[in-house]
């Protein structure tokens, strides 16, 4: 009877709890003006002057600051290998860098300051509180809130990430030079990732560049129910600016891959007004790699090159594509024992087994998406006629089969085993103790030194 009792009372409580107001964010994303072509992406692939021969992407995964402090420490080694030939630092050919969650932290700053991040992102943001005002503990005191939308709302970490990285930085920053960033959250709608690009925001015809980076950063961090969802808001038949045709054939058809006929018919779905808000939730829920982006791009291209330009392409003799993975590891008692795990653990338990789950599938797909890739470019290449070939630039001596591509991942686990446990236990927190900091950083300039995949892919360079 007195366990009946309790959990009566649980169920009472919670009742009038659920009776407390929703906690929600409101949309601050805006139309577009006359000026259709806001959302036009003037970086990266799409100019044909950024790329040389050599192409370089990095995507930093979800783990708050621990993966904010390992990513930063990958970009700190890239600085110190040299490159012959031009000069400058291997830093200098990242083209382009995806981020999700706390590794978007480190992807928005430095695509917003370059170089310069290097100099203090440790000191404004990795020794850092960044959960100041933040109520992050499930409680008595928050489980009302918890049920009616989230502990907290977007407003509080957003402002402290303008205040103290981004000084009202908006997606117009990342308009020329390079690296290109996305910045990947979930929509728990639809399923899918939500790039905050050119595509997403031209399907609502929403202004992409008037769009904050700390809202945008905010969102890809939002961890169910210590946030509440950000928002974004539709505008339907409010522009004509066109869809990428790929994404409309994508939609409708039956031999796409899952994950890019599932995004074609979110991108559909913004278009046509059938959803008028899209709810965004961390990115790791579904894809904790952030290289869904890079898989899409390639899978929805209608060329053998693309998202390159023919120009590129034919240009492009290498290829490297790093997983900065900060993946914390196995933790909790409750496999001990008969009972557990319960409340927060067993929710605690089943998002991590769900990222956990999902990035060996996303990466295999990535894997295999970019050997696809290098296959039918070599194939492209090699089947040019003369007069193509000068048209696209090639040089005197050119070899169409000169091109590698490097696919490798960055993991506190390819460390030695007592060096990666301790790593693997730094908490998934926006504040650690400043030798936590520094231990993180050293690993991210340790494992970049000794990955054989990039050892051979600097040989080249």
């Amino acid at each position: 009877m007195s366990g009946l009792r309790s959990i009566g009372l649980v169920v009472v409580t919670s009742a009038l709890l659920l009776g407390c107001a929703s906690v929600h964010n409101l949309p601050i994303n805006v139309p577009l003006s006359d000026a259709s072509s806001a959302n036009k992406e003037k970086i990266g692939f799409e100019d044909p002057v950024t790329l040389d021969d050599a192409l370089v992407g990095l995507s930093f995964s979800g783990g708050g600051t621990r993966a904010a402090a390992f990513s930063f420490g990958v970009l700190q080694e890239l600085d110190r290998v040299p490159t012959r030939g031009a000069g400058g630092s291997m830093l200098d050919h990242v083209d382009l860098i995806s981020g999700v969650s706390g590794g978007s932290v480190t992807a928005a700053y430095f695509g917003l300051k370059k170089r310069a991040a290097l100099s203090d992102f440790r000191e404004r943001f990795l020794l850092r509180n960044a959960e100041e005002g933040l109520n992050t503990e499930l409680s008595l005191g928050t489980i009302g809130r918890a049920f009616s939308g989230g502990i907290n709302d977007s407003t509080g970490f957003t402002k402290w990430l303008d205040a103290n990285l981004f000084e009202g930085a908006t997606f117009e920053h990342f308009r020329s030079g390079k690296p290109r960033i996305w910045i990947n959250a979930s929509d728990i709608y639809n399923r899918v990732p939500f790039v905050f690009g050119a595509t997403a925001f031209t399907a609502i015809c929403s202004d992409l560049t008037r769009y904050p980076l700390s809202n945008a950063v905010a969102a890809s961090a939002a961890v169910p129910i210590a946030f509440a969802p950000a928002v974004i808001k539709a505008f339907p038949g409010t522009c004509n600016d066109p869809l990428p045709p790929s994404i409309i054939k994508a939609a409708t058809n039956r031999n796409a891959s899952p994950s890019l006929s599932a995004y074609a018919k979110a991108i559909m779905r913004y278009r046509e007004g059938a959803v008028p808000f899209i709810k965004l939730m961390d990115g790791g829920l579904v894809d904790n790699y952030g290289i869904s982006g890079f898989t899409i791009e390639r899978e929805s291209s209608e060329t053998a090159y693309g998202p390159l330009t023919p120009q590129q392409a034919v240009r492009l003799r290498r290829a490297l594509f790093l997983v900065v993975d900060s993946k914390a590891g196995l933790s909790g008692n409750w496999i001990n024992t008969v009972e557990g795990p319960s409340g927060v653990e067993l929710l605690s338990a089943a998002v991590d087994t769900t990222i956990d789950a999902s990035v060996g599938s996303s990466y295999s797909a990535f894997d295999r998406a970019m050997k696809d890739w290098q296959t039918s470019l070599i194939k492209w290449r090699c089947g040019l006629s003369s007069t193509e070939r000068a048209r696209y630039g090639a040089r005197p001596g050119w070899n169409c089969k000169e091109l590698n591509f490097f696919i490798g991942r960055l993991g506190f686990d390819q460390l030695d085993p007592a060096r990666a446990k301790v790593l693997e236990a730094v908490p998934t927190r926006f504040q650690l103790p400043q030798q936590q900091v520094d231990d993180v950083i050293a690993a991210g300039r340790d494992v970049l030194r000794e990955s054989p995949v990039f050892k051979a892919f600097a040989a080249r360079m």
